[in-house]
């Protein structure tokens, strides 16, 4: 049996096209068979389902889908292929029955032929590794995160094939046949660099450097106008030596072939098995192999240093590193992303990775409160951002405000295999994986999404190596520490946004013809964009539901923050991840400080309230600030005056009331004037001050 995404998905038995036609179960398969000999997890198809919240029958009918996928492949002789795993499914087929196997073997065989100089084979190799796309990959198959991810990445491997192809064609003389061509790619690509300098290249070899020069002022004028940038250091050499008619050999045709760095990266390829001897097959795309970086860039390196030779380069270190690939990780963009109009401009701009920024690696950090938006924001900024980071954009899931946060070395492990090392090849030692992190990173142009980070401890070791390459934290507390770093203090939304956002989720026509509801509404939800997703999903789940109602409903709720939950959407767990990771003491003092007047307080009233003194009061609440349970809302005479966010203030108080009802449970039977003597501030467990002047819980 043979299997094939490289265009439509197909599933041939002896030639017949047997692959299911309805709609979840060609997504069933398509995840199957992208993850073939791995298990693929009952949640992760689910969520591929059904990105906007499963049905609570979710599970049987994918049980339903793979019950028919076997009876599929039972009547074709494959009633060993799907195989049933604790927590999920493995599809068990060998690689060799996939396209994508094949053309991974033969672009590392033609870029190793590229390499060796032999361009004639290199060509035909390239040629036929192309016609194996019949059209963009799974273009037939429904598509959540994942096979969207699988997708985009596929996309991006086909086009470093057909670059290293055109390399061939320009070292083989055939520049009056690749015009016709690179012209209509760069017409569909119009800042795509690389394309432009082949075609200029070989409109000058065709004796049109004049056309060859528009070429260039067409690029730089697209780029100024859309990207605010100049063209590269590299494109600009080129631009000079056609301006002087200088013959246009190295290093711009070295620039063509495709390396997992940059030329100083100096990568070696696999040889094919005729040249190696033996009879091992050829190795995979993911198998190359790399030296270490010079310390001294040879002329046209782009670390744009001036040539150097009287230092010897290092010996080389063997790297194994994928020549084709380039990671492509992004989760997929919020389709309907409100609002954050001035932080995206200054975010783009100093992530803009060919603006001046010396030589540190350029970083934002994004922190806020629970269901404030900032993985929205991350993914969205990294999207926008992508065309600037050529060599790769990563994204990595933290976990930091959960139970059971990534450990620093499955996350080395996770970002070193994106870049094409293989396991066998990643060091044990967290010093020697940062090490190699960075000697792979110096000179790329990649991009790093760092989602839910607790402290910058274990970060820093995660941080490229290179000026070129960009970095987006999210927490949900205020990491300091990190120079040089554009700290973006995340909000919730304004009235103005929160309502755009709601017209988003369930049209504007309903926000105009409830203008008040709708109002109410963003308000109940403290401009929360989780909170608005819910309502929103909710009112657009029954169209004809008044969004009167549905105000009235929730204002009236006795648990507000229990009805802003929708499917896998839940406000409320934010907040319990958040306060559980304070101490007893520090849980109380945040119940407590609810009983305090909701727009403002000062340390001196907490302090007063807890019976603590006042600097070990604003300890603590510089604490809860820094973690988002409270916010600074003016400075006078009276010192810092604290206030929480209106969910936040629910959520405490909701905290405050459930602990004190316990309590007075566990009074029942105790004798009455001792009942009636407890003050609520003990009952709930409140925070005062021991002799010393320490937090204490009684």
């Amino acid at each position: 049996m043979d299997f094939r995404v490289l265009g439509p998905l197909e599933m041939l038995d002896k030639g017949r096209n047997i692959a299911p036609t309805a709609p979840k179960p060609r997504q069933v398969i398509a995840l199957l068979i992208m993850r073939r000999n791995a298990v693929v997890q009952t949640s992760e198809l689910i969520d591929e389902l059904w990105e906007n919240g499963p049905p609570a029958s979710a599970l049987t009918t994918l049980q339903t889908y793979v019950y028919k996928l076997r009876k599929i492949l039972l009547r074709h002789g494959g009633k060993d292929l799907l195989h049933t795993r604790p927590g999920g499914y493995v599809f068990e087929i060998p690689n060799s029955s996939i396209d994508i196997y094949r053309v991974e073997r033969a672009a590392a065989e033609g870029q190793a032929a590229l390499e060796a100089g032999n361009a004639t084979r290199a060509h035909g190799i390239l040629h036929e590794a192309l016609s194996m796309w019949q059209a963009p990959a799974l273009v037939d198959v429904d598509q959540g995160t994942l096979l969207s991810s699988y997708a985009t990445r596929l996309e991006e491997f086909r086009s470093r094939i057909l670059e290293l192809r055109i390399e061939a064609d320009l070292q083989l003389g055939h520049h009056r046949e690749l015009v016709s061509e690179l012209k209509s790619l760069v017409l569909t690509h119009p800042l795509h660099e690389h394309l432009h300098a082949s075609l200029m290249i070989a409109l000058h070899r065709s004796g049109r450097r004049h056309e060859a020069l528009e070429a260039f002022r067409v690029l730089r004028r697209n780029m100024i106008e859309d990207l605010g940038l100049e063209p590269g250091e590299e494109l600009r050499q080129l631009h000079q030596a056609l301006l002087e008619d200088s013959p246009i050999g190295p290093p711009f045709e070295n620039r063509q072939t495709i390396r997992p760095a940059d030329a100083a990266a100096g990568t070696a390829l696999p040889q094919p098995a005729a040249d190696r001897g033996g009879d091992q097959e050829p190795r995979s795309v993911h198998e190359a192999t790399t030296p270490a970086p010079r310390e001294t860039p040879l002329a046209g390196d782009r670390a744009g240093a001036p040539p150097t030779r009287d230092l010897p380069a290092d010996p080389p270190v063997t790297v194994p590193l994928s020549p084709v690939t380039v990671p492509a990780e992004l989760p997929a963009d919020v389709a309907d992303f409100t609002g954050r109009a001035t932080t995206l401009t200054e975010i783009t701009t100093h992530l803009a990775p060919d603006e001046p920024h010396g030589t540190a690696t350029r970083v934002v950090v994004i922190a806020g409160m629970p269901g404030v938006g900032k993985t929205a924001l991350a993914i969205h900024l990294a999207h926008l951002l992508r065309h600037r980071f050529e060599d790769g954009q990563l994204h990595v899931e933290l976990a930091g405000s959960s139970d059971t946060p990534r450990d620093i070395r499955d996350v080395f492990h996770e970002v070193l295999r994106s870049l094409g090392v293989r396991d066998s090849h990643i060091p044990e030692g967290l010093e020697e994986c940062s090490k190699l992190l960075r000697s792979i990173t110096v000179s790329r142009r990649l991009l790093l999404v760092l989602d839910d980070a607790s402290s910058l401890t274990d970060l820093r070791p995660l941080l490229p190596g290179g000026p070129r390459c960009g970095v987006i934290l999210t927490s949900r507390r205020r990491l300091h520490g990190l120079a040089g770093a554009q700290s973006v203090d995340l909000q919730v939304l304004a009235l103005p946004e929160g309502l755009d956002l709601l017209a988003a989720l369930i049209g504007r026509r309903r926000i105009e013809r409830e203008p008040e509801a709708a109002d109410r509404l963003v308000a109940l939800s403290g401009g929360l964009p989780l909170a608005l997703r819910c309502i929103g999903g909710r009112l657009a789940a029954m169209p004809g539901l008044p969004l009167t109602r549905v105000a009235d409903q929730i204002g009236r709720s006795q648990d507000v923050l229990a009805e802003l939950r929708l499917g896998d959407l839940n406000v409320k767990a934010g907040f319990d991840a958040v306060y559980g990771r304070l101490n007893s003491a520090e849980q109380a003092m945040f119940r407590l400080l609810s009983m305090l007047p909701a727009d403002a307080f000062t340390a001196s009233a907490a302090a007063e309230l807890l019976g603590c003194d006042v600097p070990t009061v604003e300890r603590v609440l510089q604490r809860f600030v820094n973690n988002y349970l409270l916010r600074v809302v003016r400075y006078d005479h009276d010192g810092i005056h604290y206030a929480y966010p209106p969910l936040t203030w629910r959520y405490a108080r909701s905290r405050l009331d459930s602990t004190i009802a316990r309590a007075a449970l566990d009074t029942r039977g105790a004798p009455r004037e001792r009942a009636e003597g407890a003050r609520p501030a003990v009952a709930a467990g409140a925070a005062v001050c021991d002799g010393g002047g320490h937090l204490a819980v009684f």
